[in-house]
């Protein structure tokens, strides 16, 4: 495996070595950030001029495990209770190779677990909220709630991959233009590249709206880019990218349990308070599912 590391810039500039490296196979290496009760300017300049920043150990693995065990609770029960949709949204649901189902892209999680509740409440996030914008909420009941995406490579498996994107697109579905709003991940799992995980094109979201258009084909462009790089994470990190950034995530090498990688992404709000219940409609790009996997 090759590794290439990124060293901030005074301005924006592609990595020079990037287009010599096989695709896949180029991870980023960033300084071990923490994060505190603010980020600090290092942390934001990264963030500003890549479009993406990692930082280790937001909780340590005694933690994550508990919550881990919580969603493979709230697993359980949606799969025995027989729901397919939540708020109006979708779930995406898989088979193991023994038959068992599971949910493979859960919404709303944190209104079914006290812990991931309360993991919203880290006082943590107020730092990301003040860098978003102002007026930006955690939306544990707006647009999909707390995402919880679970990846495998096997025979039953309905979430292998996802394809190009870039994630303020889904404004136009809202009948907004697309903005900039930050997308935070955390991860229950370990995600090496065997994994497959997450690809991003650095400084792509600072295209403007007709390259975010067209650049690719969202969701149904799968292959790799010679400008991407895979980020890696372990269980525990938290990881932040910008909704305007073309990603994707790439299938995983390995099979069965070695390909599990589960990562929860917190919902970021602004504007008006547009809450979901039961009642909710199903949001028009969900219904393209079936063609891209999304």
């Amino acid at each position: 495996m090759t590794t290439t590391t990124f060293e901030a810039p005074e301005a924006p500039a592609k990595p020079t070595s990037a287009a010599a490296l096989p695709p896949m196979n180029r991870c980023i290496d960033m300084p071990r950030f923490e994060l505190g009760e603010r980020l600090t300017p290092e942390q934001i300049e990264f963030l500003d001029t890549f479009g993406f920043i990692r930082f280790k150990s937001f909780l340590p693995r005694a933690e994550v495990a508990k919550l881990v065990e919580e969603v493979e609770a709230i697993d359980a029960r949606l799969v025995a209770e027989g729901r397919t949709v939540i708020n109006g949204v979708p779930l995406i649901l898989g088979k193991r190779k023994d038959g068992r189902g599971f949910v493979q892209r859960m919404c709303f999680s944190s209104t079914f677990g006290e812990r991931l509740h309360a993991f919203l409440q880290d006082p943590r996030f107020k730092a990301i909220l003040e860098i978003a914008g102002p007026g930006y909420r955690i939306g544990e009941r707006e647009r999909d709630g707390l995402v919880i995406n679970h990846y495998r490579r096997e025979e039953g498996s309905s979430y292998k991959r996802l394809g190009w994107h870039t994630d303020s697109l889904r404004d136009l579905f809202y009948f907004e233009m697309p903005r900039r709003y930050l997308n935070v991940g955390f991860y229950l799992d370990d995600s090496p590249i065997e994994k497959g995980g997450v690809r991003l094109i650095p400084f792509s979201h600072q295209q403007g709206l007709w390259p975010m258009l067209t650049r690719k084909a969202h969701f149904m462009d799968t292959d790799a880019d010679p400008a991407e790089y895979a980020l890696v994470a372990e269980a525990g990190d938290l990881t932040i990218h910008d909704g305007r950034i073309w990603h994707r995530v790439a299938e995983a090498s390995a099979t069965g349990d070695a390909s599990q990688r589960r990562v929860m992404y917190v919902p970021l709000m602004e504007g008006p308070e547009k809450l979901k219940d039961e009642n909710s409609p199903t949001p028009v790009y969900f219904r393209l599912r079936r063609f891209a996997r999304f």
